[in-house]
């Protein structure tokens, strides 16, 4: 099954999709009501943690393939946005992200942090390779691939630790 075949699959069941993504904050909003002022404590702080692993990664990937679309694919038009597959990901994870917020910190919810490092990966990931699309480096030098993997894996290690470095 290939992306695209997915994609069309999600948009042949759209209930699937919309009960999905609305269940999620749903279930946090309930958990916070419940759980009122304990999501620190143990039975609670790990469904949060299932709920923002659930809603994150889909969320994450959409936001990831919009930036990728509009960036990388000239032409991307903002009329031929997929509102299911790539709009409601990314509101369901910001409701649902702000629905626990109100109700715990974010550094109580076990393996939230991963998912913070892997949105600063990607977030400079895609710097550097709008960056690196921009100037045109291949044009101007003839260094062999492994070379240019090479640089690219050295700034990305660079990036990581100045960001770990000015959020710390």
């Amino acid at each position: 099954m290939t992306l695209g075949q997915f994609f069309d699959y999600l948009n042949a069941n759209p209930a699937v999709v919309l009960a999905f993504f609305l269940f999620i904050p749903f279930t946090a909003l309930l958990a916070g009501f419940m759980g009122k002022g304990e999501g620190h404590l143990s039975p609670w702080k790990y469904l949060y943690s299932a709920l923002v692993y659930l809603v994150c990664v889909p969320g994450i990937f959409a936001a990831a393939l919009a930036v990728y679309l509009f960036l990388f694919q000239r032409g991307g038009n903002i009329f031929n946005v997929n509102l299911l597959t790539q709009v409601l990901p990314i509101a369901s994870m910001i409701v649902t992200l702000g629905i626990i917020r109100r109700n715990t910190p974010f550094n109580h919810i076990p393996g939230f942090g991963k998912l913070s490092g892997l949105m600063t990966m990607i977030f400079t990931v895609f710097v550097l390779m709008y960056f690196l699309d921009r100037l045109h480096l291949v044009a101007w030098v003839h260094v062999p691939v492994q070379y240019l993997l090479l640089i690219v894996g050295g700034l990305l290690l660079l990036f990581r630790f100045a960001l770990k470095s000015f959020v710390s």
